[in-house]
């Protein structure tokens, strides 16, 4: 009995350091929503808190969750596409921006008005991205950028006739307080300088679009999917990787070095300059500037996982017992310390463990 108390005690040594080396990542509980429980489709392009309403745009219909119910808004309400790709919201008025296959539409004290290429200057029906920036709102469309200004109601186009843009293919945009960024498909990324005025674009320095040649020495890849400009500091997710850069530096991650469980990112979005999720199509990852957690079910079983990789690549599996609805994740958006996550199968809700 001795014996066995001494080598349990020297187990719990060894093990007690590996224990305590392990970062402290965010733990959710996740409940999911399908078709089953009132989403129009299982496809969720996006997702958008809005206080205590929550906002899902589908492959078929626009969808809101409050009060435990789900209410859903198609074409036959104004809607200008069934499949909406972007939401934004202007936290002014409550109003929702909603950009679709068909076109840019408002939401508004109950109404649903419809902007196109007929009816306005918006520069394409096929609205990847939308983002509200004071009394503008900017596209990010399959034709170009185009801005709205909400009290003159006038429209500027931005293509390759006025930008460094050599591709017009906008599909993803963050805003700033003094920055506009645009994620170009084949083209990089495009920045506005809000007080000058001026464009200015970042692409991949060895021009190589099968694989990355030099790291850490610009953005990682010409085919960009969204950007988020958080503290002045721009993420940008692409299909080969992720990018970080300072203003002076940039900082790439790949699968091979880092935590990323694919390079191929649908979206990225910053909590701040340090801190970042990344929404893949093998799973949801975190970043915390140091080490990574994975969420997903399990690629082989499908069964719940999370695991954590520390700086020294060191990778800990965490027992968890639920997970988003489907690797390939789309969009996230926060709501305090619980995370919404938009995949192909679903929408996840993660309600963080206190």
């Amino acid at each position: 009995m001795k014996s066995r108390s001494w080598w349990l005690a020297l187990l719990l040594a060894i093990a007690a350091p590996l224990l305590a080396a392990t970062p402290d990542m965010p733990r959710f509980q996740w409940q999911s929503f399908t078709v089953a429980n009132g989403l129009p489709n299982d496809h969720v392009f996006c997702v958008l808190v809005d206080g205590e309403r929550i906002w899902a745009g589908t492959e078929n219909g626009l969808a809101l969750y409050e009060g435990g119910k789900w209410k859903v808004f198609g074409t036959a309400d104004g809607l200008a596409h069934r499949a909406v790709l972007s939401l934004a919201l202007d936290k002014r008025s409550g109003d929702l921006w909603v950009g679709t296959m068909g076109g840019l539409s408002h939401v508004s004290a109950g109404r649903i008005d419809t902007y196109n290429q007929l009816n306005s200057g918006l520069s394409n029906d096929v609205v990847y991205g939308v983002a509200v920036q004071g009394d503008y709102i900017w596209t990010a469309t399959a034709a170009g950028a185009s801005r709205l200004n909400t009290r003159t109601g006038q429209w500027s186009l931005f293509n390759e006739r006025n930008t460094p843009m050599y591709e017009i293919w906008t599909y993803g945009i963050s805003v700033g307080p003094d920055k506009v960024y645009y994620a170009v498909w084949g083209g990089g990324v495009l920045e506005y300088d809000i007080k000058t005025e001026r464009w200015k674009d970042y692409n991949d320095p060895d021009g190589e679009t099968e694989i990355v040649l030099f790291k850490d020495q610009g953005l990682i890849h010409e085919i960009t999917t969204s950007v988020s400009y958080i503290d002045k500091v721009l993420w940008v997710a692409t299909y080969f990787g992720d990018s970080r850069y300072d203003g002076r530096n940039w900082h790439n991650f790949m699968a091979k070095d880092s935590g990323l469980p694919s390079n191929f990112t649908n979206q990225v979005k910053a909590l701040d300059a340090n801190r970042a999720w990344f929404s893949t199509d093998k799973g949801l990852a975190y970043y915390d500037g140091t080490n990574w957690a994975i969420y997903r079910p399990a690629l082989d079983t499908g069964k719940p996982e999370m695991y954590v990789r520390d700086a020294d690549g060191q990778i800990t599996n965490i027992a968890v017992d639920s997970a988003p609805a489907h690797n390939y994740v789309l969009a996230v958006d926060f709501q305090g310390n619980d995370i919404w996550v938009a995949t192909a199968k679903g929408l996840s809700h993660g309600i963080r463990n206190k």
